[in-house]
Parts: C-alpha cells; structure tokens; sequence
C-alpha cells in the first residue's frame, strides 16, 4: 500500500467521477461508431467493397435516437424558469 498513498489520496476522490463519466462517454462513441457507422469498415472483406451509396443507412446512423427526441423542442435548458421571467402577469 506504500506506493498507492502517494498517488491516490482522498482529495482526488470528487475528480473520479468526472474523469470515468469523460472515459465511458468517450468508450461508448467509439464502440458507435466501430459498430453501427456505414462508413467504417473493420473487415477485410467489407473494405474491398469501396465506396458504396448506402444513403439510408447513413440517415439512420445520422438520425439517432436522442436527435428524433429533440427535434421539435426548443433548445432551451430550462423552460419553466424562461417562461416565468419573458412571460410576466
């Protein structure tokens, strides 16, 4: 334990959140893109096909799950609170 306590001390402790959410956001796009985006090609056999034309499948990548949520709000943070100072009664 003598070489651990010079490096991980308690004060560090609130920066492994951030850090490890950072790294998962980080992980999580890039398995995407590995594994769903119609322009990355991992195979052998899946790059000797070229360029290919599969413009529905790049609309389906590009038109994500989040995106479709948020596409008729407004892009605001906190409605509730803007509403109650634009709209004064």
């Amino acid at each position: 334990m003598g070489g651990y306590s010079r490096w991980i001390k308690p004060e560090i402790y609130p920066l492994l959140a951030p850090v490890a959410a950072v790294v998962g956001l980080c992980t999580m796009q890039l398995v995407r893109n590995i594994c769903t985006n119609p322009e990355v090609r991992v195979t052998k056999e899946h790059r000797a096909a070229g360029v290919l034309d599969n413009f529905e499948e790049g609309e389906y990548y590009a038109q994500h799950r989040l995106r479709q949520f948020l596409r008729g709000k407004r892009p605001e943070v906190m409605p509730n609170i803007n509403k109650f100072f634009s709209n004064p009664n």
